[in-house]
This record gives structure tokens, sequence and C-alpha cells, in this order.
């Protein structure tokens, strides 16, 4: 087995990681990646262990730059009064609770639910003749859902899209020097946006910003919070979007059955799509002591990567977990969100647009067809991996 020869941010890795995916569950299931010291575990069994123990396996290094910033870009943040104290993603501490609690607050199953029709109309405001599945509907829409969600109004969304993806890219890229420049100030920028925001809300508002300042959150963990939340609400939506998209309309019998408006079929595809081709392809951990996993030791101090976008396919769970069986047994049992105390918050909220979204254009736009069956360009990132494009006719 070559597993020293993965480039983690290679092109044939971003194209179809899941060669080497496999290899690593079979051959080499804890592997230790030289080039970003990381160790790569991929087993689904594994994975979840490592998640659902939050004493042993601690979250500080989630929200980490995987590529190192050099000092004079960490002048360009500090410039900008950046910070990403423990809020969520990368919380171990007593206060990751009341910050859950908080946020969970606007993304309760009942006020999520009552978002279906607003974004069926948000869908069909965006469909007149799409050319372009991601441009044309992926990319805003979850960005405008969340910021009703969280009640959050007067916001630029192509600023906001721009901030939050040069942040992705940031820490979660491999960019040069005068890249990191670049986006370290459209990241400042971001965060300074963010700060004021905080800073002139009123504790009587009914906005995410008001909760917050209501709540007694400091300035710099309120800014820190929403920075990631912002982010990750969004974001990671476009890319189950734009993913969605392209897997089902390579199956054009799941088309056609979606534009006839099968009960339960577009949230089957959407459990399917997020099991095999999860838009977080990978998280990360630190063990607080040594610990063992699938017979490798490893110390304290030790930085995972656990590889998400393996553990759907993992055949110890999932049967032919290779082929696209919308509907299969056991399909939401995927870590596509993650296990334990750090469960993603939006989940439902994602489940619920991909679902919604999927079936408004199957109906709308019931021959719609890719141009091409090549591979599309995806985006790729240490924990993120989407199509950038679904160009589309019919």
């Amino acid at each position: 087995m070559r597993t020293t020869q993965i480039d983690l941010f290679g092109a044939d890795f971003t194209a179809d990681p899941h060669p080497d995916l496999r290899r690593l569950r079979s051959e080499s299931p804890v592997h230790h990646d030289p080039a970003t010291g990381l160790w790569l575990v991929s087993r689904y069994a594994d994975v979840r262990a490592v998640l659902a123990d939050a004493q042993a396996f601690h979250p500080d290094n989630a929200l980490t730059a995987v590529t190192p910033i050099p000092r004079p870009v960490l002048r360009v943040l500090a410039r900008a009064g950046f910070s990403l104290p423990p809020t969520l993603a990368n919380n171990g501490t007593d206060t990751h609770a009341d910050l859950r609690r908080l946020v969970a607050g606007f993304l309760t199953p009942a006020r999520v639910a009552a978002f279906e029709d607003r974004i069926a109309e948000l869908c069909e405001e965006r469909l007149a003749s799409p050319v372009d599945l991601h441009a044309d509907l992926a990319r805003d829409l979850p960005c405008v859902v969340l910021m009703e969600v969280l009640g959050i109004a007067d916001v630029d969304v192509p600023a906001l899209k721009a901030w939050s993806t040069a942040s992705l890219e940031l820490f979660w890229g491999n960019p040069s020097l005068e890249r990191q420049h670049e986006l370290a100030g459209r990241a400042g920028a971001f965060h300074r946006w963010l700060t004021a925001r905080v800073r002139a809300a009123s504790p009587d508002g009914d906005d995410l910003f008001g909760a917050l300042v209501a709540a007694g959150t400091p300035v710099r963990e309120a800014a820190g919070l929403c920075y990631f939340l912002l982010i990750a609400g969004q974001e990671t939506t476009t890319q189950l979007l734009s993913t969605l998209f392209d897997r089902v309309l390579r199956h054009p019998d799941v088309w056609r059955r979606l534009a006839d408006g099968e009960p339960g079929l577009a949230a089957a595809c959407v459990e399917e799509v997020l099991r095999r081709e999860p838009p977080v392809t990978t998280w990360r951990r630190v063990t607080s002591r040594p610990v063992t996993l699938s017979g490798v030791d490893l110390p304290a101090g030790a930085p995972l990567l656990l590889m998400l976008a393996g553990t759907g396919s993992d055949p110890v769970v999932f049967a032919e977990p290779e082929s696209f069986c919308p509907g299969r047994s056991g399909a939401r049992g995927h870590l596509a969100f993650g296990f334990g105390r750090h469960y993603c918050l939006g989940a439902g909220l994602a489940r619920l647009e991909g679902e919604v979204v999927l079936r408004t254009v199957a109906r709308r736009f019931p021959t719609l067809r890719l141009t091409s069956v090549a591979p599309p360009p995806m985006l790729g990132l240490l924990s993120f991996r989407a199509p950038v494009s679904v160009p589309v006719t019919g």
C-alpha cells in the first residue's frame, strides 16, 4: 500500500478520494500523514468512538489553520482584532453547553420546519432558467435562509459569501504566502463586521446578536462564535446542494421519480449523498492522553484527522457502500453531521433545505440534465469538498 503518498490537497484526491479512503480503511486505518503531521482515522467505528469520547479526544484543534499562518499574515489578522476563542466546534470547556443552547434556540425543530415554504419560495425565485445550479441557486440560497433563521437583517449576501469562502480557504486550504495575505484581509474584514454588529446589538433584539448580548457573552467570544456559525451554517449547505444536484442528475431514473413527486424520495437522496459524499469530509481532534485506535498506540497531543467521507463507505456498516441507493436501510447512521456533544446544530435545517430544494427543482424542470457527464470541478480543502459548478440544460 502506498498510503504515504496520499496528497490531501492533490488533484487526484480532490477529484475522487474514495480509492485512497478505501485503502486506508482496509490496510492502514490509523495512518500518519507526514505532510500535515495528522493521524488519519478512517474506519467508521474508530471515528464514531473518537467523536463520542469528549474526555480522551478534545476539539481544540478543530479550527486551527492546517497550513501554518506565518507571522506577517498573523499581523494582518491581529490588526483586525481577529480571534477564535473556544465557542462551539473548538470548545471542550464548560462554556460549550450554554453557548450551544443559545444557538440551538434559533434552530429548534419547530422553527426549522416553519421555514419549509420560505425555502421553496426562495428556490422558485431563482429558477427562471437555470444554467448552473451552483451559481444560480446553491451558492446564495443557504446564506439567505440562515440569516432569516437567525433573525439577522441588512446583510450584503455577496460580501458575506466572499468573506466566508476566503475564510474556508485560509483555514482549511493550502494557499501560498501571497494568497494567505489576501485571504487574511477578507477574514479580518468579516471579523470586524461581526464585532461591530455585536457591539451595536440591543439585548432586546430578537436576532442572534441580540441574544448573545442579552446572555452577557463577551464581545470577543460572541464575534468568534458568529464567525464560525455564519460560515459553517451556510457554506456546508451550499456544498450539500451542489453535490446533491450533481449526484442525483447522474441517475435520470431517480430524477424522473423526483419530478413525479414520489413521497420520501428527496429526503432519501439527501441522506444517501450525506452518507457517500458529505460536504464536511474530515474533522479534527487531539488526544488528551495516550490512546489506542485499531491497534495503533497514540501519545497524548496526537492530532487526528477524522475521515468522515470514508466512514460512510465502510462496508462493515453499509452494504454495497459505493452504490447510489436512496432509501437504503440505516442510511441515517452516517457521520456527516458528526456525533456526540458537537453534533451539528444545523443538521435539521440542512436536511430540510436539501429536501425542499431538490424536490422543487425536479418538479419545475423534470427533463433537466447535466451538460456533461465528466467529473465536475471540485472545491478541494482539507475538510470541505463539493462541485463548484453544476452546469445543466433542459
